[in-house]
């Protein structure tokens, strides 16, 4: 598996339109969330197809896989041990 970006990172509708600054925040700014955050993969050496996941990145857990295009899953907090 491949590491291939943010998910529901969104293109700008009217490329010509956009701004310097805009175009600059599409392609290189990210959030970085510490805990859950939704991520693009690709099954390289598989089926070579994109999907999102849910993975928490203090733990590097894989919480949940998700077909691009969808939304992410609502995740129920569980209680600790």
């Amino acid at each position: 598996f491949s590491y291939a970006g943010q998910a529901h990172v969104v293109r700008p509708a009217d490329p010509a339109a956009t701004s310097d600054d805009e175009w600059t925040a599409y392609l290189y700014l990210r959030t970085t969330t510490r805990g859950v955050h939704a991520e693009r993969w690709r099954h390289v050496r598989g089926c070579a197809r994109f999907f999102n996941a849910l993975r928490d990145t203090t733990t590097d857990q894989f919480i949940a896989s998700y077909r691009c295009g969808e939304s992410p899953p609502e995740i129920v907090a569980s209680s600790p041990p």
